[in-house]
């Protein structure tokens, strides 16, 4: 074998596995905006038995090595519940994945979406779309605008020839998603401030703040609202009980009850906003481990985060609100009322919403309503099989 040439090998041993979470660190060295992950938490991700995905899901990995040298990664993987969408809705029947891709370089790439492809074709997959890190809820898209800063919590970041790599396979954009960042030190708009001050005169409305300490019950009210208020959405799959519980013993250390605002009509809970402090911010000195002093420092951290950014990943008003003024009356409110917590109880300065669906009217209108702007772009790609 000729000592340059590119061998594709699926990862199957505990040293692959370690090579396979490991790559990244190389690839983003000279990188200043790349954010090392926590390793148990890749390690988490991509493991059956600790990430609830694989309840509905199955994945391979594969490597690539130039010399014995690792220079490339993907999966490819299915997911049952994303199979049984509505095709119209952006999954549905024959579309598979690949994600947690890194390259070298483009030679590399191209190999490794193909043999991603052939994972895909063999399990039967007609589609192939992608990136997604592995679900849709976790890092969807490809970064290809806003390589300049750092991404917030759960939130990806690439290196920017990996858009000419997977265009370059064949793949063509289906659907962008974007963030926005805006200061939010400064009030909203005279007609915002009108809109939040109506909203506290209407007795039928009522904004609260989440019960840490019923964190399961509100929890439940939250995912109640989010499966009703993006059920039609592109990409939507529906979140399981595993997940729920997953996600909540994941988040609930950034979970603070002045961040999380949950909207009633009438006594029952119509729209929710979900806030969290940039756990990047404390994360990115670690360089991807607690240990030996990383734990304290987060968990110090933790204790009452003072951070720049705040992030927005989660909102929802129940679809028979979504067409109402109302629906955007109450997502004023619930932003005012995390802006000014966000800034007295946490010093932050900055606030990111996001990701938003390029076609959500409703969402790109209230951003631009607040005078945020687009500070990243990702986009998914799809490519038949």
């Amino acid at each position: 074998m000729a000592n340059n040439e590119l061998v594709i090998t699926p990862v199957m041993s505990k040293a692959d596995r370690k090579a396979f979470v490991d790559l990244p660190w190389r690839l983003y060295a000279d990188d200043p905006h790349w954010v090392p992950p926590l390793k148990d938490e890749v390690y988490s991700l991509i493991t059956p038995g600790k990430n609830p995905f694989f309840g509905h899901a199955e994945a391979q990995y594969f490597l690539a090595r130039r010399g014995g040298r690792v220079v490339g990664r993907v999966s490819a993987h299915l997911d049952h519940l994303a199979l049984a969408q509505p095709a119209e809705q952006g999954m549905g029947p024959g579309t598979g994945n690949f994600g947690l891709f890194e390259a070298e370089d483009a030679e590399t790439g191209a190999a490794l979406i193909a043999t991603a492809e052939g994972w895909l074709r063999a399990k039967g997959m007609t589609r192939a779309l992608g990136p997604i890190s592995l679900s849709i809820w976790e890092e969807p898209g490809l970064l290809i605008q806003g390589f300049d800063h750092r991404p917030t919590v759960m939130m990806g970041h690439a290196r920017p020839e990996y858009q000419a790599m997977v265009e370059g396979a064949g793949y063509s954009p289906v659907k962008q998603l974007k963030t926005y960042e805006l200061d939010i030190t400064q009030p909203f708009p005279p007609l915002i401030q009108r809109i939040v001050q109506s909203g506290e005169k209407n007795e039928r409305i009522r904004i609260r703040k989440v019960d840490k300490s019923k964190f399961d019950s509100e929890a439940a009210i939250i995912l109640a609202i989010l499966n009703d208020a993006w059920g039609n959405n592109w990409g939507f799959v529906p979140i399981t009980d595993e997940e729920v519980a997953h996600f909540g013993k994941q988040l609930k250390p950034i979970v603070f009850n002045d961040l999380i605002m949950i909207a009633e009509l009438e006594g029952e809970p119509v729209a929710f906003m979900m806030t969290l402090p940039d756990l990047n911010e404390a994360i990115a000195p670690l360089n991807g481990s607690l240990f030996p002093f990383g734990w304290a420092k987060l968990l110090w951290w933790l204790r009452k985060p003072q951070v720049r950014t705040m992030r927005v990943p989660l909102m929802g008003v129940v679809q028979r609100l979504q067409s109402s003024r109302l629906a955007s009356q109450l997502a004023f409110m619930m932003i005012e009322y995390i802006r000014r917590a966000a800034i007295a109880n946490y010093g932050a300065t900055r606030g990111e919403i996001g990701w938003v669906l390029d076609d959500n009217q409703g969402m790109n209108a209230i951003a631009d309503a607040i005078e945020s702007k687009v500070n990243k772009v990702y986009q998914l790609y799809e490519k038949a099989l």
